[in-house]
């Protein structure tokens, strides 16, 4: 085919049409033909400069054609996977003042030239091995541009409902898809979740086994609270032990240990049996806490812990406090009127471990008396607010039943927390008899 020039997009249109009818051209590959021509003819065409086509046949390989735009491999056109000729059109552009481009047309083009651009489509032979004959144009020019238009929007229909049924089938396979990742999601959190029950039951149990129950002690009352910082992870360094002497005096000791897990659990606990098997030696209260220290630092050099030590008399209401490093005890009385019992000492692991002197003390029937670790009274500003709040929450909850106390101290305590933490806190009421007019506390050795 010789150039033939072009003046105006109508006869270029349909110039290109017969060519692609003539050659047999799947209606959608000359549908984009067309439009790919015409996007690239018709800024050229409104500014008066003339266009001009041509074509002619290329012969390739048999199984390696490439397809328009120079791809190899199957035949976009067709669908078939190797060609044995090209069609080449080429679109010429005599006058053009600037470099062309060819980039996002509907018909991908090789890349283009100074003053051309070009499509190379494969075509098939015919069964006698000459190559497509020209077709008849069926009864005019108009009217032929007429079908093939009409073919041209039958063919891009069509490719229209297949991609629409497509995404309909994609849609419909990513909708199952979703639903059964979700199914398993959802199994997978339930598995979670069921472990991670089981899990924090068998440290529960753990913990339930380590802590000793409430004792029964004619003139007393206790109850105690403990919540971790992690609810799957019940354990932790906040602990405490309670036992009666050989004299019947009820001996407390309540730990701190610095972490968190089952590390600070076994510190808590080496603690808590240190100064057990020291208190019933007969050690003196007062020794006890250096004692400790000189037991267990040795055997593990990076426990630190503070701890609070009581010896309460359930038939005198006479009681003795050693402290190491840890928050002092609440003495609320039966009147109302509440006092922290202040003692300075250092923890173990601490530099001079040890509670400095002895803190004597009698309460009185009806008194309440609460221990506590950091975890309760911690709070978005100071310890001083903590201590205050405390006061109040005990004061709020006193006349119920003890063994509700606690956790309802806690309870009204952790609506203010500066960050998640171990919570302990016991309370023992004296129920025994009364000591009006005995001096307040009072500190000795």
């Amino acid at each position: 085919m010789t150039d033939s020039l072009y003046r105006t997009l109508p006869p270029l249109r349909r110039a290109v049409r017969r060519l692609a009818r003539q050659h047999r051209l799947p209606a959608d590959v000359r549908a984009r033909l067309v439009l790919s021509v015409t996007d690239l003819a018709d800024g050229e065409l409104r500014a008066g400069r003339p266009v001009a086509l041509s074509a002619a046949h290329e012969a390739i390989p048999a199984r390696t054609g490439t397809g328009a735009g120079g791809d190899t491999g199957t035949d976009m056109a067709t669908g078939a996977e190797a060609h044995s000729h090209l069609l080449a059109v080429t679109l010429h552009f005599p006058e053009v003042p600037g470099p062309l481009t060819a980039a996002d047309l509907p018909l991908p083009a090789a890349e283009p030239s100074r003053d051309s651009v070009t499509w190379r489509i494969p075509v098939s032979e015919r069964e006698d091995g000459t190559l497509p004959a020209g077709l008849p144009d069926g009864g005019g020019g108009h009217w032929t541009e007429m079908r093939a238009v009409e073919e041209e929007l039958r063919a891009a229909f069509a490719r229209t409902d297949g991609l629409v049924a497509e995404h309909r089938r994609l849609k419909h396979e990513l909708a199952e898809t979703n639903a059964g990742v979700l199914a398993l999601y959802v199994q997978l959190e339930e598995r979670d979740e069921q472990l991670r029950k089981a899990h924090g039951q068998i440290l529960q149990e753990l913990e339930d086994a380590l802590r000793p129950q409430p004792l029964t002690i004619e003139g007393l009352e206790l109850a105690v609270h403990y919540a971790p910082a992690d609810p799957n992870a019940p354990t932790g360094g906040d602990h405490y032990d309670w036992f009666q002497l050989p004299d019947g005096t009820l001996h407390i000791t309540v730990v701190d240990a610095l972490g968190h897990g089952v590390r600070s659990t076994r510190s808590a606990l080496n603690v808590t049996h240190a100064v057990r098997t020291l208190a019933l030696e007969g050690h003196p209260l007062k020794s006890i806490l250096a004692r400790t220290h000189e037991i267990l630092m040795p055997l593990d050099p990076e426990l630190m812990a503070t701890v609070l030590l009581a010896r309460l008399d359930p038939a005198t209401g006479e009681l003795r406090l050693a402290n190491g490093s840890h928050p002092p005890a609440l003495l609320l009385q039966a009147d109302g009127a509440a006092r922290y019992l202040e003692l300075r000492g250092r923890g173990i692991g601490y530099p001079l471990p040890g509670s400095e002197e002895i803190l004597h003390t009698d309460i009185d029937a009806g008194d309440l008396l609460i221990l506590y670790t950091d975890g309760l009274t911690e709070s978005r500003r100071d310890p001083t607010e903590g201590e205050l709040r405390l006061i109040e929450a005990a004061r709020r909850h006193a006349a119920k039943p003890v063994t509700e106390i606690p956790a309802a101290i806690a309870a009204d305590m952790h609506t203010v927390v500066l960050h998640p933490d171990d919570t302990l806190a016991l309370a023992i009421r004296f129920t025994g008899p009364s000591h009006a007019g005995v001096p307040a506390a009072r500190a000795g050795t």
